[in-house]
């Protein structure tokens, strides 16, 4: 019989953080209570291989080239689903924890057959006294996501989100059935707000849990120096794009005057940030990004 959570891993040429992240889930989770799936990206650096001699007897699943965030971790959470396990942690490579967060996280799913997904704060690794990311929320009026970062106090018990990040999120498999997994179209990014979103469209609910928490590096993956700076241009590219995507289906009707304005005058300055520092390659990404954003057939982006 199946343990009721799968630990879902996504790797993408980053063995050292996977093994990291797999070593302190060991440290400090109840065994008895998960599974690990590795899910490896199309690594070019020998992932697969080293995670197998450390790791002989975790779960591995080759999906021998890079899908993305969304499809990778579709992969493995339709072997979740398929194997029997009531949950799915999706949780990131370059990420820690010190406490049992497996446990807690799935006794809150027991208790509470109305909510969907749940995650917990995630601090910074770097500066273990900030949050990384907190509670989820989302401006209807400006069009805005946002995480609410405030430390929580030592009686603050659960609350409701208006979204959980891809991150640290464990998810009741059967309400995976009723929603679909991740979008695969989105490809990186806003690929946990859309499924957030959409698991509340279905009737259920999405919590915090402020009185768990776990520690994030941050864009581990992403982050690789070039002549543009760390961060890859192409990650403007799925930020612009995916956020119009989002507004476009989940955005109020009435606002999108202001989405329009604001959106407007927000990716003009980006722009000619990026002109004016030379990065063209960024600037083309996020021209790329709001053409691509606007004029995709919702019928293609939502099959």
């Amino acid at each position: 019989m199946a343990k009721p959570v799968a630990v879902i891993l996504l790797n993408w040429n980053t063995p050292v953080h996977t093994a990291n992240c797999i070593l302190s889930i060991h440290r400090y989770c109840n065994k008895m209570l998960y599974d690990i799936i590795v899910a490896d990206n199309g690594s070019t650096d020998n992932s697969l291989t080293t995670l197998k001699a450390q790791f002989p007897d975790i779960t591995y699943l080759n999906n021998k080239e890079n899908l993305g965030f969304a499809e990778g971790n579709n992969q493995a959470l339709q072997y979740s689903i398929d194997k029997g396990y009531s949950y799915s942690l999706v949780i990131n490579t370059d990420t820690l924890v010190d406490e049992d967060i497996i446990t807690v996280l799935s006794t809150h799913l027991n208790n509470h057959p109305q909510v969907a997904a749940v995650q917990p704060a995630i601090y910074w690794l770097h500066n273990k006294t900030k949050i990384w990311n907190g509670r989820g929320g989302f401006n209807t009026l400006l069009g805005l996501n946002y995480s609410d970062k405030t430390i929580p106090g030592i009686n603050d018990q659960s609350q409701d989100a208006k979204w959980v990040t891809g991150c640290c999120m464990l998810i009741r498999n059967a309400a995976l059935l009723k929603s679909g997994l991740f979008n695969k179209l989105f490809f990186l990014y806003y690929e946990d707000v859309e499924l957030s979103f959409r698991l509340r469209q279905v009737g259920y609910e999405l919590h915090y849990l402020p009185f768990t928490k776990m520690y994030h590096e941050a864009g581990v993956s992403a982050k690789v120096e070039r002549q543009e700076g760390f961060l890859s241009p192409v990650i403007h590219y799925y930020v612009t794009r995916n956020r119009i995507w989002f507004l476009r289906k989940y955005g109020n009707v009435i606002c999108y005057p202001i989405y329009i304005i604001s959106g407007l005058i927000y990716y003009s300055a980006v722009w000619f940030y990026f002109k004016l520092r030379r990065r063209n390659a960024k600037a083309s990404f996020v021209f790329k990004g709001v053409k691509e954003g606007i004029f995709t057939s919702k019928s293609l982006i939502w099959p």
